[in-house]
């Protein structure tokens, strides 16, 4: 028992130390992704020793030392996303229709077939914004119902898990795909009038994973967000950026995405909103996301119901309030932000 203990012991603090090593291979970017479970089981691994570990030696002060501060350094990354954190952004005191937005994001899963599922599911939520990710021609077809009630629309259908389609009540304007990183990773970059007749930029994108069966570094994501970042910082409107980043809430390159683009997480002081696998609850990751500028207000999110994909649909209302654009909690970048942004954005 006490070897078996030892190991364990070592293989979460290896988990942890991984995600702590700034490479961009997949071996170890994908550790930054379950930290929550991580301290599930370094929790379950404490108690283990405790109760199990047969003598009190130099060894077993040792390993209740390490899982420990393995636990802590766990809550202190993992607090801000909780109720007990700081909330980024702020909750509207009253709702105004005309200044509001609300927006559906859904990664389809492009093998699933339920296109009825996923079009009872967004008129149940009946949003201003749908956003539907892994779509391709199938998807584009049996979704084409909606532009009677979402007569704007963006459609990028694509048979490689990487098609876009957007449908608005709200008009667009401006509208352009690009394809900034990758010639088959396309990202829609338009302009969303609100009901008040105000413009907001709005961006949606889908970078690749780093993972062994497409890309195996973390490169091409990183570059995309970090260029988004760029494309964000030099706006005049405010801003809204949405869609499956293949990457946590929490991660390293999130945070620096939020520092260099100014943009704000509406999760942070509410909840994880955990996103995917929607079939496997003990790997559940937030990986849909959307980040707003300091101008909006929360007045809604929450998680969809699943039809048969592998991620939950993300909801998101949001409020136009320009009046109160108090910067004080945007993350801001140091020189080595700044310096680590630049290397990311240059490297092949």
């Amino acid at each position: 028992m006490n070897t078996f203990l030892i190991i364990l012991t070592g293989t979460l603090l290896l988990f942890t130390v991984l995600s702590l090593i700034r490479n961009d291979y997949w071996v170890f970017r994908v550790f930054d992704y379950p930290r929550l479970q991580k301290l599930t089981l370094s929790i379950f691994c404490l108690v283990l020793i405790v109760l199990l570990y047969k003598e009190k030696s130099i060894l077993y002060w040792v390993l209740t030392t390490l899982i420990s501060s393995n636990i802590l350094y766990l809550i202190y990354q993992i607090l801000p996303f909780t109720i007990a954190g700081k909330k980024q952004v702020h909750k509207s005191a009253s709702s105004k229709p005309e200044q509001s937005i609300s927006i559906m994001i859904s990664n389809v899963y492009q093998y699933n077939t339920n296109t009825k599922g996923c079009l009872k599911e967004i008129y149940k939520a009946n949003p201003d914004v749908v956003f539907l990710l892994e779509t391709n021609n199938t998807w584009k077809e049996g979704t084409d119902e909606l532009n009677e009630k979402y007569p704007y629309h963006i459609k990028v259908p694509q048979e490689n898990t990487y098609g876009m389609l957007l449908y608005s009540k709200l008009e667009l304007t401006d509208s352009k795909v690009k394809f900034i990183v990758e010639n088959d990773i396309p990202s829609i970059h338009t302009k969303l009038i609100l009901k008040s007749g105000a413009t907001v930029m709005l961006y949606g994108i889908h970078p690749t994973p780093p993972s062994p069966t497409e890309n195996e570094r973390s490169t091409e994501r990183d570059k995309e967000l970090l260029l988004i970042a760029d494309i964000v910082k030099e706006q005049d409107k405010p801003v809204i950026v949405i869609g499956d980043l293949n990457d946590v809430a929490w991660s390293h390159t999130t945070s620096l995405f939020l520092k260099m683009s100014g943009l704000l997480d509406p999760r942070r002081g509410r909840g994880f909103f955990n996103s995917f696998h929607a079939r496997y609850p003990f790997l559940r990751f937030p990986l849909d996301h959307a980040f707003i500028s300091p101008a909006f207000k929360l007045n809604k999110i929450k998680r969809l119901d699943s039809y048969g994909s592998d991620h939950f649909p993300i909801f998101i209302e949001i409020q136009y309030e320009p009046q109160d654009t108090s910067d004080k909690e945007v993350m801001q970048p140091d020189t080595d932000d700044i310096k680590e942004a630049n290397e990311k954005k240059n490297k092949k």
